[in-house]
């Protein structure tokens, strides 16, 4: 049997005594018994049997063993240990699978789960007291709550572009909740799906959390078992298969995808600082991140002379001449997904002509941007960037400028470094361009014009909004994140999490010593009508 934790030992075979304040009601009852956890390396390794993790966390949930607040907590400080112990053999690993800095990894992945934790630990007492409601004149006395009760075992499927932030992210929300989780790595990120396995049942009782790894059929296996909740990070293609799957067995389902957001240029005096906000929100991950900026729309000449001035500048700032030389500049996931992006970038700057996938990497490094149009469209116009090396799996940050509309980088999310800019007119312009299209995970505009801001926010349905800024919304632990149609349903971080994974059960308690519904109980005489008319 795996060794569990001697922190979460100590607060879990008693949880119906704690030193720190009364527990919520339902701890009162008897407390769990130990599950027997499997011998041998699959549960110490974190890699399970679909089927057997499912069985062991519903046993969990049906013996209630994660509700009391003191094991959650217990959980919660669990992930915080490991983040803070293990924060070397995690950058190690998400060097190794996106060839992330150690700075960068600590900044966008580590850090921010951490903030989830604390943030959950300060509150979790606040979010699981039941909230009182306000009972109408017509039914007192009586009162009623709404508590916050756990879903059960919900099912937590992770990304590989940020493959510990958006796997513990909701790991914290779902555990803060009182939740039993199975969780599924990326095999895409392999270093840090194996690293999850390992540690996971190292820091957190693996009575209540357990990891499958694998790839499609090891989700489809998952997706065929019961779960109270499923949780999906990804893209769109798969997300519809968890929809379609949960719906099934009606379970309900957040889902975390992505799509084009837009970046809206309307003026600016900093010019500096807004090509360096951009291109950080742009190339950060090498451009594999669900919330950067997509495009940029350029409203009028200046704006658009102005980003074709800094935003090579700011590259330059950031990774030196030679991106591929530079330390903190990370690499694209796989080269399939490298000859992926090559492929949209030589389509645009061919004016149609395209390539085969298998020659982008040569097509990127000479010239293709001197090709003319062969579909009628106009080419684009390669403003910095455009080098790869496959083996490398780099893709140098790129910038392309006179963009169609109609080019295969706008008509799919890019998830790469290259970012097109397309010139509007007008700002009215730029708001119909990003209103006709499904609506994106984020949008962000840089304007100096506060007329423009309250425009963008009436008009523009977005998952989140930033201004003057990119990126920094996903990182507040305050704020809920999450998508507005094709770009997601459902949000979490912070109290938003919490209660994704929670059902908010109302609750109505009227004492029965005196029978103020007896004026409702037939039969309906003349008498109670009029009363009735006039309490209702």
């Amino acid at each position: 049997m795996p060794q569990i934790p001697d922190f979460i030992a100590d607060q879990t075979l008693n949880p119906g005594h704690h030193g720190d304040g009364p527990e919520p009601e339902d701890t009162a009852l008897d407390p769990a018994p130990m599950l027997h956890v499997p011998a041998g390396p699959d549960v110490a390794s974190g890699n399970e049997e679909p089927a057997t993790a499912v069985t062991r966390m519903r046993q969990a949930a049906a013996l209630r063993l994660a509700h009391p607040r003191r094991f959650r907590a217990g959980q919660l400080k669990g992930i915080r240990r490991m983040l803070e112990e293990q924060a070397d053999a995690i950058c190690a690993a998400l060097a190794a699978d996106l060839g992330k800095p150690a700075v960068e990894a600590m900044l966008t992945e580590v850090q921010p789960t951490r903030s989830e934790v604390d943030h959950a630990l300060l509150y979790l007492t606040d979010w699981m007291e039941p909230e009182s409601a306000k009972v109408p004149l017509a039914f007192r006395p009586a009162s009623a709550k709404i508590e916050a009760r756990p879903l059960g075992t919900v099912l937590i499927i992770g990304p590989w572009n940020y493959p510990i932030q958006t796997l513990l992210g909701p790991l914290v929300a779902a555990v803060a909740a009182g939740n039993s989780v199975v969780l599924k790595p990326s095999e895409k990120a392999p270093a840090a799906a194996e690293l999850i396995g390992r540690l996971i049942p190292q820091y957190l009782d693996p009575r209540a959390v357990a990891v499958v790894q694998g790839g499609a059929e090891a989700v489809q296996a998952l997706l065929a078992e019961k779960f109270d909740h499923i949780f999906y990070t990804g893209g769109e293609r798969v997300g519809r298969i968890v929809y379609e799957a949960a719906a099934k067995q009606l379970t309900p389902v957040t889902l975390e995808l992505g799509g084009k957001s837009p970046c809206v240029v309307a003026d600016g005096r900093n010019w500096p600082a807004i090509a360096r906000r951009i291109a950080f929100g742009k190339f950060t991950n090498a451009g594999q991140t669900c919330v950067a900026p997509d495009y940029v729309l350029a409203v009028g000449e200046e704006s658009q002379r102005q980003l074709e001035k800094h935003l090579p500048k700011a590259i330059e700032e950031f990774y030196g001449r030679d991106a591929q030389q530079s330390p903190d500049y990370g690499r694209m996931v796989s080269t399939e997904h490298l000859q992926r992006t090559v492929a949209l970038l030589e389509d645009s700057l061919s004016g149609g002509g395209g390539g085969d996938s298998a020659s982008t990497g040569e097509a990127a490094e000479g010239g293709a941007s001197s090709r003319s149009g062969v579909e009628g469209r106009p080419p684009a116009r390669l403003v910095h960037g455009g080098r790869a090396d496959v083996a490398d799996r780099f893709l140098e940050p790129t910038v392309v400028a006179d963009v169609s509309p109609d080019s295969a980088l706008m008509a799919e999310e890019i998830f790469g470094p290259v970012l097109p800019i397309v010139r509007v007119d007008t700002f009215e312009e730029a708001v119909e361009f990003i209103t006709a299209r499904p609506h994106p995970l984020a949008a962000y505009l840089f304007t100096d014009k506060h007329r423009y801001h309250r425009a963008f926010e009436e008009r523009v349905t977005a998952g989140g909004m930033a201004f003057d800024v990119a990126l920094l919304q996903v990182g507040l632990p305050t704020l809920p994140f999450g998508g507005v149609g094709a770009s997601g349903l459902g949000a979490y971080h912070g109290r938003a999490g919490f209660e994704t994974f929670s059902q908010l059960r109302p609750a109505v308690t009227k004492t029965d010593q005196v029978d103020t519904l007896r004026m409702v109980y037939p039969p309906y005489t003349w008498a109670k009508r009029q009363a009735l008319k006039r309490l209702l």
